[in-house]
């Protein structure tokens, strides 16, 4: 889940003796509810018996597509509306990285979900091609697959907007100065929607959480696999609970980490202005330890000093943007890094101090758009498009301006540092053209395994809370904390006591006898400190 200021070779066949006994859960007796529609479920089933014949054809990725020889791409075909599985269809893109152990090593396959809503699973088998060391067990025993959801970069992308207007900078102040500002942020959200609609109508009431839920089940039957094994992170995590809800008796293993709040009345507007709270937090913690590195970065001795060192830099561009593209907006884009992620804490401080101490430069680069990257624009563009979709078509927002501009205003006083970025970020959905679903109550059905859940105690974008509804839906779960962290994606972080779980727990299924805390990984160090 992620929130940025917007606006401004031989394929495998799996035999038929195999179809019959894995594809899916057994149809519904008379009667009996099934979640997400029986019309949907059916569908599911007969896309999966195709896929599960037709296997994929797999191939050399295409040049352009960045990724590298033993990596091998192909597509598998979906219904798009799967209460018609021989209507029209798409096709998702795939690619993996064969597991690096033996046969008897070997588990299947693991597919990954990265988040988003809109983010690109496909660089995930680099993590076997570059060997990087926290994957190395879990990649000898599986093949690690990615995967484009639907409407995203190889998989139907869609569009909202041109991407060099996307891009172009700088944009308004999110926050608003009166009533005008206000109109005129109103206006570009249902341009935004209106654009939607136009570029990509005839997608948009298909792209929900449950459709891609279903789509990662026929990747599942297309790779040959009785039952999947997965790793979702961030809105990875809500994808996973679907799917779990959806598809109880295919879940093999599912490890989910930094955990979207599934609970119904959270999906989606509430769960961004819980986001709101959480970020000014975290963007605390990261001021107060700027200021532990004085030494270093020269931004102000305490946390209240960064901060108003924060308002300065943000006021100044305001005032006249800094090279002439980077405004407010733009610097919230671009600091909102280190709330997200601690391996951004080091590069945002310096290049802030950069700044600070007379060099535009690096700031103009970082946080300035680059329209001669003409792919990169595109790929952004699609992402934001996707985001916009998904969350909009998952469930019915409000649509009174005056609940939006109450909830936002209460909520700007204590935490004002992307409130307003992010209430305009989601308004088109106030105006979305296409069909608003209700969401899926994510619950235990039967056959439903132990699934693993990950998640640090100061997270910004995927509060604590989440993880904690998802371990009370999910019967027998366990719950892993990362106490006194907030760094968003926990699984790609060296933390001994999570790193030894989840490999215990991919490798063997084995998970502790209770939930389990550990202490924080690292904190990031500047390189002149550290040597020092």
């Amino acid at each position: 889940m992620r929130s940025t200021s917007i606006l401004g070779a031989a394929g495998t066949v799996v035999t038929g003796v195999l179809v019959a006994g894995f594809l899916t859960a057994p149809a519904a007796s008379a009667g009996e509810r099934v979640p997400g529609g029986a019309a949907e479920a059916r569908g599911a089933r007969v896309a999966a018996e195709k896929a599960a014949k037709a296997g994929i054809k797999w191939q050399e990725c295409p040049a352009d597509w960045g990724l590298e020889k033993p990596i091998e791409c192909g597509y598998v075909t979906v219904p798009v509306d799967y209460a018609k599985p021989n209507g029209r269809t798409i096709k998702i893109a795939v690619d993996r990285a064969r597991s690096t152990g033996t046969a008897q090593e070997r588990q299947g396959a693991l597919v990954y979900n990265p988040g988003g809503p809109g983010g690109s699973g496909m660089r995930f088998p680099k993590r076997i091609t570059t060997k990087a060391p926290l994957w190395a067990k879990t990649a000898k025993a599986y093949d690690f697959v990615g995967f484009d959801p639907r409407g995203v970069g190889h998989s139907a992308p869609i569009s909202c907007i041109d991407p060099q207007k996307f891009v172009a900078a700088p944009k308004a102040d999110p926050v608003p100065d009166n009533e005008a500002d206000k109109r005129a942020q109103r206006k570009l959200a249902r341009e935004y929607a209106d654009g939607c609609a136009a570029r990509s109508g005839s997608l948009l009431p298909y792209l929900t959480t449950p459709n891609t839920a279903r789509d990662v089940d026929v990747v599942r039957a297309a790779l040959g696999e009785k039952k999947l094994n997965y790793l979702g992170v961030s809105y990875g995590t809500y994808l996973g609970a679907v799917y779990g809800t959806l598809f109880p008796n295919h879940v093999r293993r599912m490890v989910v980490d930094s955990v979207v709040n599934p609970a119904q009345d959270n999906i989606w507007y509430e769960a961004n202005l819980e986001q709101d709270v959480a970020f000014e937090g975290r963007f605390k913690d990261w001021e107060a330890w700027v200021a532990k590195y004085d030494s270093v970065f020269h931004l102000g001795k305490t946390q209240a000093e960064v901060q108003k060192g924060w308002e300065k830099i943000r006021a100044t561009a305001k005032k006249k943007p800094i090279g002439g593209v980077v405004g407010p907006a733009e610097l919230i884009n671009f600091f909102q890094g280190a709330a997200y992620y601690d391996s951004s804490w080091v590069p945002v401080a310096e290049t802030w101090s950069k700044y600070v101490a007379g060099d535009e430069k690096p700031l103009i680069e970082a946080a300035g758009p680059d329209l001669a990257n003409t792919a990169g624009n595109i790929a952004s563009e699609n992402s934001n498009a996707v985001y916009t979709a998904v969350e909009c078509a998952d469930a019915k927002w409000p649509t009174s301006w005056k609940k939006w501009d109450r909830d936002n205003t209460r909520i700007h006083e204590k935490a004002p540092f992307m409130t307003w970025a992010n209430a305009w970020m989601n308004l088109p959905c106030a105006t979305w053209k296409a069909p608003q679903q209700n969401p899926l109550e994510v619950t235990t059905h039967k056959g439903l395994p132990q699934t693993l859940i990950v998640q640090s105690d100061r997270d910004a974008a995927t509060p604590y809370v989440g993880a904690v509804e998802l371990h009370k839906r999910f019967q027998g779960s366990r719950l892993i904390t990362e106490k006194g962290a907030g760094s968003h994606g926990v699984t790609g972080l060296v933390n001994p006591c999570i790193n030894s779980r989840v490999d215990a727990y991919l490798l063997d299924g084995k998970v502790d006898a209770k939930d389990v805390t550990c202490a924080p990984h690292a904190t990031p160090q500047p390189k002149a400190a550290a040597a020092k």
